[in-house]
């Protein structure tokens, strides 16, 4: 029963520690965060930054992802 967990728990580790290896050597993804729909608020001394667009793109994108490997194993 631990060991699937285990698996699990490894390979997630494996996938953050190459997500933060890509995001140390890529610091700027070009198009990350600057897509028409997100929100940004500039006043004099305050800005305010929701990336909405770029949130619902990520989500759809992790689904598909996780969606295509369910349906391999």
């Amino acid at each position: 029963m631990f060991q699937g967990i285990g698996k699990m728990l490894l390979l997630m580790g494996i996938f953050l520690v190459a997500i933060g290896l890509f995001l140390v050597f890529f610091e700027k993804i070009p198009f990350l965060g600057k897509l028409p729909g997100d929100i940004i608020v500039r006043k004099k001394n305050f800005v305010f930054y929701f990336p909405i667009v770029t949130s619902l793109l990520l989500s759809a994108i992790l689904s598909l992802i996780l969606f295509i490997i369910s349906r391999l194993r």
